[in-house]
């Protein structure tokens, strides 16, 4: 099928969006610009809506391929141009290739000519049969159809490029639309006429087509065919919950009923109590109506612009409380006149969470697994790599573990395994829960706290509340609204030299020195001095004041960066340089975590249960008893880090020497002890020892000596200027000294 010939009339209808020859030959049709009736609906519902059916025609292509590689149908009309296939054995033998000519015959050698125009194909073969049988006996003969003719219709009215189309003899009036890319915006979807020596042959309506698949009132096309797309019918617009909002035509006079089936039906939320109709009344003014959708509704029937709006039904529950937060089963409950909190909740254990119970029956921590013979170390350390995959292949990071990351991760799952058995589920807030209750004259939401154990022990009490329809009662945990201290559930873990470690419970008032006790006391080998205290707040707290402070230096050196001034070019260079060394320091430092430990002050030589502070904790704590370390640590710019055995008679100095004494980067003025009781001692501190000086200090097993690198003290870096305030301010451990240093 070839392209249209372009039209001879510029004022043809539609021809506002009809496209230049240029644009024959673009993957698709431009798309026109919305009808005035259009926008006047957008304007009325505050949405646009679509004129249905269009869409069909959306990617319509504005060339179309030949149809005549499909078989031919029996009904096809034999005509000037098309060519027959002839073959025929027995006593004659015929193999021709003949096409029709202009008179409509056909010329067979030892026959002569045979006039086929007008035949239909299923009766060709019966007829060609019995024009060469005048001539001969006792043969068979079959026909087939060669290279078929073209044709030419017209595409007129309000079609989106009307005009002249050359196509096959085999197409039909839907594929002559599809050509010419279907009704324009102001055509008609549903009077599609087909005419013929001035006789209307169909009436096409697409809607059919669309919505039902019907096509048996397309057409085959002759030469010389018409086909004219008048102006659109009365339209009418269907918003709101139906399936297929849009802008509608309509064939005749149509009701709300049919319209809605139309539009593939209401949807499943759809009210029926309220339909809102918006008429254009005698081209006058306009209406506005209100009615139910009940059967008088959908007999209602529809006028050209008419807006439709069906509405949803309301979310509202009207016969239901709502029961959320951290229970059991939440969601909604029957209402029910006289219905109290010790109605909803009845018990206490009815608040216990799926999540409880779920993780209360897991034996082995993490998911299921199908080999029966895994140890329990085997499947966590496949859990954890799984893990590790999951979280590399989402950064784009290799996948792989080393082995320390391997072993630290093998250390997290007996982590894990230790946590599970504190919280199986979130502590509920017995003292505190929430009553929601919209006030029907302001509209405002009440809160009604209750007390929620009072209300569950103690139905019938001041605190069992009486509900009301739409209520919404929410229960929440320890986490979500903390309580008072006394009435808190405190877990606490205790770990290394002590004879029971583990994970304990402590009751309101319990201390640091109570929770060592449950677990057993100290082992004999307990070095008391430098036992771990580490919260959780205390880390956060600490991690962000650091994230902070980098922050607020990374903005200085960006600054300073583009002032750097010197008296000559080589002194502009180093003060780069040292910028650059700055910039890389407060990168390392952002590295840095801090961790929550805190020091308890404790004596070296207090080593008893009784000398261990009786100081309150806090849920999520971790107490940690390490065994005595002999050793002695020297980090930092000395020419050997190492750890060295502790000898009581050992000063400073002397751990300093045995590591080779600082290198020539290293600040000999600035030298500190991180103790192992996690406490700071500088050599900046004044009145450390009386009489005494820093570098003849007596050191305690555990200790680490840090000598700093030296570097030039700029306003920028002056929260740097001692290593050790910053060690001190951040609880930063040894590790934080090797991560500065790379």
């Amino acid at each position: 099928m070839t392209g249209p010939a372009e039209p001879t009339s510029s004022e043809h209808p539609g021809n506002e969006r009809q496209p230049s020859s240029e644009m024959l030959g673009s993957p698709k049709l431009p798309i026109y610009g919305r009808t005035e009736f259009e926008k006047f609906v957008s304007a009325s519902l505050g949405q646009d809506l679509p004129l249905f059916g269009h869409q069909f025609f959306a990617d319509a292509p504005t060339t179309f391929a030949p149809v005549d590689r499909v078989p031919v149908r029996s009904d096809y009309v034999i005509g000037p141009g098309d060519e027959l296939l002839i073959r025929a054995w027995g006593k004659i033998d015929l193999d021709a290739r003949v096409v029709v000519d202009r008179t409509g015959q056909i010329y067979l050698p030892r026959v002569g000519s045979i006039s086929v125009s007008g035949l239909r194909y299923d009766q060709l073969s019966g007829y060609l049969h019995s024009a060469v049988g005048k001539f001969f006996r006792d043969f068979d003969l079959s026909v087939t159809m060669g290279q078929l003719r073209s044709i030419q219709v017209f595409v007129l009215g309000y079609a989106r490029r009307p005009g002249t189309y050359t196509v096959s003899s085999l197409s039909t009036l839907m594929n002559a639309v599809f050509a010419s890319g279907g009704p324009a915006a102001n055509g008609s979807m549903r009077h599609v006429q087909l005419k013929r020596n001035d006789s209307l042959v169909t009436d096409l309506d697409f809607y059919d087509v669309i919505l039902k698949g019907e096509k048996t009132a397309d057409a085959p096309l002759q030469s010389g065919d018409v086909i004219y797309i008048p102006h659109v019918g009365a339209l009418v617009a269907l918003a709101g919950s139906v399936n297929g909002p849009g802008i509608y035509e309509l064939r005749k006079q149509t009701d709300l009923g049919d319209a809605v089936e139309i539009a593939g039906g209401l949807t499943t939320t759809a009210e029926t109590k309220r339909v809102a109709l918006e008429r254009i009344n005698e081209r006058a003014d306009r209406r506005f109506e209100e009615f139910a959708l009940d059967a008088a509704g959908l007999k209602r029937q529809l006028k050209d612009g008419d807006i439709v709006r069906i509405f949803p039904i309301s979310p509202k529950i009207g016969n239901a409380v709502t029961l959320r937060g951290n229970v059991a089963q939440p969601g909604r409950y029957s209402w029910r006149t006289g219905m109290h909190v010790s109605d909803l909740v009845p018990t206490r254990d009815s608040l216990i969470t799926r999540e409880y119970w779920n993780r209360q029956n897991v034996i082995v921590p993490g998911e299921s697994h199908n080999d029966p013979f895994a140890t329990r170390d085997d499947l966590r350390k496949a859990d954890k790599r799984r893990e590790h995959e999951e979280s590399a292949a989402e950064s784009g990071e290799n996948g792989s573990l080393s082995g320390t990351q391997s072993a630290a991760q093998d250390v997290e799952s007996d982590e894990d395994l230790r946590i599970s058995i504190k919280h199986r589920g979130s502590e509920i807030n017995w003292q505190y829960a929430v009553i929601e209750r919209l006030n029907p004259k302001d509209l405002t939401t009440q809160l009604i706290p209750f007390d929620l154990g009072k209300a569950i022990d103690e139905p019938q009490s001041a605190e069992d509340k009486a509900l009301e329809a739409g209520d919404v009662i929410t229960i929440f945990s320890q986490e979500d609204v903390p309580v008072a201290t006394e009435n808190r559930t405190t877990f606490v873990q205790v770990e290394g030299e002590v004879k029971a470690p583990g994970v304990y419970r402590l009751e309101p008032g319990q201390t640091l020195r109570d929770a060592v006790r449950m677990a057993g006391g100290l082992s004999s080998h307990a070095y008391l001095y430098a036992s771990e205290l580490t919260r959780e707040s205390t880390k956060k707290k600490r991690e962000i004041a650091l994230a902070q402070m980098v922050q607020r230096m990374q903005r200085e050196l960006v600054g300073r960066g583009g002032q750097v001034l010197g008296n000559s070019p080589e002194e502009e260079q180093q003060e780069r340089q040292r910028i650059q060394q700055q910039q890389e320091l407060v990168s390392k430092l952002q590295q840095v975590k801090p961790t929550g430990r805190i020091v308890l002050e404790l004596k070296p030589t207090e080593d008893t249960l009784d000398e261990i502070p009786s100081m309150a904790l806090e849920d999520g704590d971790k107490f940690f008893v390490p065994a005595k370390d002999d050793t002695v640590q020297v980090l930092g710019a000395v020419y050997n880090e190492s750890s060295f055995r502790f000898r009581p008679d050992k000063k400073i100095s002397t751990y300093l020497n045995s590591a080779g004494g600082a290198t020539r980067d290293g600040d000999k003025g600035r030298v500190f002890v991180l103790r192992a009781d996690g406490s700071v001692v500088s050599k900046q501190q004044q009145g450390v020892f009386a009489g005494g000086r820093f570098e003849g200090m007596k050191l305690m097993p555990g200790d680490t000596v840090v000598v700093p690198e030296r570097f030039k003290t700029t306003t920028v870096l002056r929260e740097l200027k001692d290593w050790s305030q910053v060690f001190a301010q951040f609880a930063l451990g040894a590790a934080a000294i090797k991560v500065l240093r790379q």
